[in-house]
């Protein structure tokens, strides 16, 4: 039988995101599964047309947050925002080969069944995966994953936590396929006369308490007063008000406003691109933030710390073995810690120069997917029969009916053009901006005057 698709006409893939991090994967995913590295492009038989959408939630990204992301490939002003039935709508009527969902396990598992409802006569590729450590809920957001074509893991080492997954419930496990995180490169690491910067790569969620957070700030503060000679950098995903992939109540920025002393003049907070940051670091601590692996990737020092304990919580028992657990104690008296190169071989980092081959297999098996005259029906895990307790409201936070098709009133036509049409985008807009103000800035505060 012949492929679906022509090599005459172009490859089109749709990538849906719904935080500054995960369109940050989805994108770069897209690129290696397509076209390659941007340093070692593929040689496609035919060209590539990749559209970004935004699925429009408490997390969608700014337009500073996209562009603080970095080159993925697409431009930002061709990235537009939909909710969960304008994107099943516009996959029906754009005809896409590969659809990557860069999502929450729950957002991806409503996609899968919302695609299945559409019994397209020539589906697209569905692509999955984790945007960095795979530390909690990892039956949860595996199970919410499974049905999608490829299921994308980092490492070797999630791959065969993932298998184990699907067989131990009795799911079919074939779709996952080992990969690595697709942002991982830059320069390696040199060390230069007379330059040490120490850089903290904040996360918005872990921890998660004042008291620990203004701990780890006053430590890092402190280091800066020890070290005059070097620069202490504090590295952070979002500015009050913006969300990323998780929740941050307590930022670092109105905690460092109130830090007895001020802050010394080798110590600042920074932004922008975490490649960036990363060309001028020389050691980079953190919890268990996804910036470790590409600090690693570069053969950057990296120190993951134990001050908060060794917790499932933190996520920073992930490193356990890794060589790499150490206190800011230890760091202030000058130790450095060294990675244990097994554990390394294992965590998709890719330090030994295996990276540009990272993509292979997967992007074999789509490639396989594509030739397929006719791909089969999506079967994810999760079914009315299997989970009818489960499913039918994770569907419906994204207004889908328990069989996938949207609910009565979900999937009005939107109006295109004319004053009703700018006046609903007002509208929409109006509606959109109290929505955030309402999940990023009362919702905490209501939180914790709870706690008080």
């Amino acid at each position: 039988m012949p492929p679906r698709t022509s090599k005459t006409t172009a490859l089109r893939v749709a990538v849906l995101a719904d935080s500054d991090t995960r369109w940050k994967w989805g994108a770069l995913t897209a690129r290696r599964l397509t076209t390659g590295t941007p340093d070692a492009p593929r040689t496609a038989d035919r060209p590539v047309e990749i559209t970004g959408l935004l699925l429009r939630g408490r997390a969608t990204p700014t337009p500073r947050q996209l562009a603080e992301v970095g080159d993925v490939g697409i431009e930002t002003g061709r990235v537009r925002e939909v909710t969960a039935v304008e994107f099943l709508d516009t996959v029906r009527n754009e005809g896409y080969d590969i659809v990557v969902l860069a999502l929450v396990g729950g957002a991806v598992q409503a996609m899968l069944h919302g695609l299945a409802a559409l019994r397209l006569a020539a589906r697209p590729v569905v692509v999955t995966g984790y945007v960095g450590v795979v530390y909690e809920k990892l039956a949860d957001g595996l199970l919410l994953r499974h049905g999608a074509d490829v299921v994308l893991a980092n490492s070797r080492h999630d791959a065969e936590r993932f298998r184990a997954v699907y067989e131990g419930v009795g799911a079919h496990a074939s779709a996952v396929t080992e990969a690595a995180l697709p942002f991982l490169g830059g320069a390696p690491h040199r060390r230069q006369e007379g330059r040490e910067t120490v850089v903290f790569a904040a996360q918005p969620s872990v921890p998660a308490s004042r008291a620990d957070r203004t701990y780890l700030l006053r430590r890092l503060v402190e280091h800066a007063r020890l070290h005059p000679d070097r620069e202490v950098l504090l590295k952070l995903r979002s500015k009050p008000g913006e969300h990323t992939t998780h929740i941050e109540e307590l930022p670092y920025q109105r905690l460092a406003d109130r830090l007895p002393g001020g802050l010394p003049p080798n110590f600042s907070l920074v932004y922008g691109h975490m490649g960036e940051v990363l060309d001028r670091t020389d050691l980079l601590v953190t919890v268990s933030s996804t910036a470790a692996l590409e600090s690693l990737h570069r053969r950057i020092p990296t120190a993951i710390l134990t001050d908060l304990g060794v917790r499932e919580t933190l996520g920073n028992h992930h490193f356990i073995g890794s060589g790499l657990l150490t206190s800011w104690d230890r760091l202030d008296g000058g130790s450095h810690p060294e990675p244990d190169e097994k554990w390394l071989a294992g965590q998709g980092v890719a330090a030994d120069g295996t990276y540009d081959t990272a993509y292979d297999t997967a992007r074999a098996r789509v490639d396989a997917l594509l030739a397929e005259h006719r791909l089969p029906d999506l079967t994810p895990y999760y079914t009315p029969a299997t989970a009818p307790g489960y499913l039918p409201g994770i569907l419906a936070r994204h207004h889908l009916a328990p069989d996938g098709h949207p609910l009565p009133g979900a999937a009005a036509p939107r109006e295109t053009g004319g004053v009703r049409g700018a006046v609903r985008d007002a509208v929409r807009e109006a509606a959109r901006g109290a929505y955030r103000q309402g999940v990023q800035r009362v919702a905490p505060v209501i939180r914790r005057m709870g706690e008080l």
